[in-house]
């Protein structure tokens, strides 16, 4: 075990305390742990990069905790009506179109070497974006600040959920689009 596997399990632990507190209303504690959360992401990163503690485990161990956060926070903020449900329903469906897609090349035989687009990249951080500006406002609602930037911010997160729909959905569309071409070879 390196120090960013440690860190990235971590991050994984966080996700449950965050669904908890996003459920109970404690906005504050939610926005404050998802922030924890999106620095320790970096931090694994950095630190594996910088001081050569890559490895095939952290590459999984990382990827699958961004994938738990990123649809726990989604099905809950749908769940708690902060976000609308559709949203939710395509950043999960996304998700398990790609897996599916994994399985099925498995199972055919035919394994397919899925790495991260650029579209993928940009629509993960736009996911994330979503996430902590969603959480920041309800956090700001709950501390009692309702003027100033937080008084715009309804109107960019309805921005931003539409651009982050486009991309998860140009996103899945990629990763079809490169499957279907290594499935038909």
């Amino acid at each position: 075990m390196t120090i960013p596997n440690i860190i990235t399990l971590m991050r994984l632990v966080l996700v449950p305390a965050i669904v908890i507190l996003i459920n109970d209303g404690s906005w504050i504690g939610a926005f404050l742990l998802f922030l924890a959360a999106g620095i320790s992401d970096g931090l694994d990163g950095y630190i594996a990069r910088r001081y050569d503690m890559r490895s095939e485990l952290g590459a999984y161990l990382d990827a699958a905790a961004d994938k738990a956060l990123l649809v726990s926070i989604y099905v809950t903020l749908a769940i708690a009506d902060v976000l609308p449900g559709w949203v939710a329903i395509l950043v999960v469906s996304r998700d398990v179109l790609i897996l599916t897609a994994i399985m099925i090349s498995w199972l055919m035989q035919r394994p397919v070497d899925i790495r991260p687009l650029r579209v993928s990249k940009i629509n993960t951080g736009m996911q994330i974006g979503l996430a902590a500006l969603v959480l920041a406002h309800m956090a700001a609602g709950a501390a009692g600040f309702g003027a100033g930037f937080f008084a715009a911010l309804p109107w960019l997160v309805e921005a931003l959920t539409m651009l982050t729909a486009l991309l998860t959905v140009v996103s899945a569309g990629a990763y079809l689009a490169l499957w279907l071409r290594h499935m038909a070879d």
